[in-house]
């Protein structure tokens, strides 16, 4: 392990929104009173314990890998930090007002560009080193059983010297865990903040296997879905597509962040057994990356698939009302013959049936054979038209 360099005495730096005290003045305790028309930037003092309030979730100092304090403000933690050579400040953050990470920024000089990205939220994941300040931005997933959806949440970590800040929106990923698992190995917290961010780099990644195996689950459900032909089933296909589209965006940008950061290795000397677990880290993020990959493009091959089927069906559909409708129209040709071949006789009854004296073959001997016959011949000749013409 190399050695840690002695921590020198911090000197303020001029800042955009911190005024600078007189050349050769001690270091207050408290930060300086707001300059006149400026908002305060003081830290937003948090009782000590598990009552915290507020945005600080924990803040906590260590030496050689052993936790020594856990400062109840932002202000106590600085000045416990300058008073402890070899040390180093952890503190966690969620959803931070802007005077307290503006006191933050003050104190370790972070840059005015990461602070306002850490501010905002919504950034994409990357990598940016600010002088001698590490700034990283992480998007941590789960997944929520009851509603079977994905849900993001973003991390953004400073790394310095002698202290790293999360600042964390959303609920993932809980970096409790990560605080205790680094506590019960002090060797590995002995390392510095380099060990801590690859703590939580490791822990965002290991939070991609539940989400990954959450994923997998609903393809195979949704291939169960397709063949079954439920209609709602394009609906969830579009719906995790697009948290894979999210998925994408947060695991794909990890692959060159922490090949960017395996580069450095030898130019910020880096200990080796923690080189070792950043490449496997790496290992991890590109197995992940090639499953949500995968899982894209399976969804696209299932909603290809999808609208085959539904084409398919819907062909079925048109062609069974076809033969419906052909069926009915062979039935209405039938009905339309025999209706006109009882009409002819109909016909014949219905004119010889009028009782007027002047109409020709009334008195006839052999009118009514003659009708009869005159009535079978035009039902026959109309039979065997309807039967050449396939009606019968």
């Amino acid at each position: 392990m190399p050695e840690r360099r002695a921590r020198p005495e911090r000197t303020p730096k001029k800042h955009a929104w911190r005024r600078q005290p007189p050349a050769g003045a001690p270091a207050p305790a408290e930060p300086a009173p707001p300059a006149p028309g400026r908002e305060e930037a003081t830290p937003r003092d948090v009782p000590a314990g598990n009552g915290r309030t507020g945005s600080i979730v924990q803040s906590t100092l260590y030496r050689d890998g052993r936790h020594i304090a856990s400062p109840g403000s932002l202000a106590e933690t600085f000045r416990q930090l300058r008073e402890t050579p070899e040390g180093m400040a952890w503190i966690g953050l969620q959803r931070p007002s802007e005077a307290e990470l503006l006191s933050l920024a003050a104190e370790f000089d972070l840059h005015e560009l990461a602070v306002e990205d850490a501010l905002e939220a919504h950034q994409r994941p990357k990598l940016e080193r600010y002088g001698e300040t590490l700034f990283v931005v992480l998007r941590a997933a789960r997944y929520l059983d009851a509603p079977e959806e994905v849900d993001f949440g973003e991390l953004h970590v400073f790394v310095g010297r002698d202290f790293v800040i999360t600042v964390r929106h959303g609920a993932a990923p809980d970096l409790s865990a990560v605080r205790r698992r680094m506590e019960a190995d002090p060797e590995l917290l002995a390392l510095g903040p380099e060990a801590v961010l690859y703590a939580i780099l490791d822990a965002v990644v290991d939070g991609y296997a539940p989400v990954v195996a959450g994923v997998q689950n609903d393809i195979d459900e949704i291939e169960t879905e397709v063949f079954r032909g439920d209609p709602e089933v394009s609906r969830r296909i579009y719906e995790l597509s697009r948290e894979m589209v999210e998925f994408q965006r947060a695991t794909r940008p990890l692959v060159g962040m922490l090949h960017a950061l395996m580069a450095g290795f030898a130019k910020y000397g880096t200990d080796e057994e923690l080189q070792r677990y950043l490449r496997d880290v790496a290992d991890h993020v590109t197995h992940i990356s090639e499953r949500v990959d995968s899982f894209r493009q399976a969804l696209t091959d299932i909603l290809t698939v999808n609208a085959t089927l539904v084409t398919q069906q819907q062909n079925a559909e048109m062609r069974a009302l076809a033969e419906a409708g052909f069926e009915q129209n062979e039935e209405i040709k039938k009905i339309s013959a025999w209706a006109a071949i009882l009409f002819a006789p109909t016909l014949v009854g219905t004119i010889y049936g009028m009782n007027f004296d002047a109409m020709p073959e009334l008195r006839w001997v052999l009118g009514y054979p003659f009708a009869v016959a005159l009535m079978a011949a035009v039902c026959a000749g109309l039979y065997l038209i309807f039967k050449r013409r396939g009606w019968l």
